[in-house]
């Protein structure tokens, strides 16, 4: 495997796992904010379904952003000239 192969699939997981993480600390605050509508057997799954429900947003804003980019330089190169 080559190098640039290992990188791209080292940034893959650490977006998953910062992901995972940030669903886990929004679970966790809406827990300690609002523990009556919450419980605390579920935090678990939850916490994995909003981990995984970021990492979905997060890939979404990425392929609409590698999508846009190239327009935006050309657009930034127009407006330079």
């Amino acid at each position: 495997m080559d190098t640039s192969r290992k990188v791209t699939i080292a940034r893959e997981w650490i977006i998953f796992a910062l992901s995972l993480g940030l669903g886990g600390h929004i679970v966790l605050g809406l827990m300690l904010h609002a523990p009556e509508q919450w419980r605390w057997d579920e935090v678990g799954a939850k916490g994995l379904f909003i981990g995984i429900s970021v990492y979905v947003v997060v890939q979404l804003l990425r392929s609409c952003w590698w999508a846009l980019r190239p327009k935006l330089g050309r657009s930034l190169e127009e407006s330079e000239r």
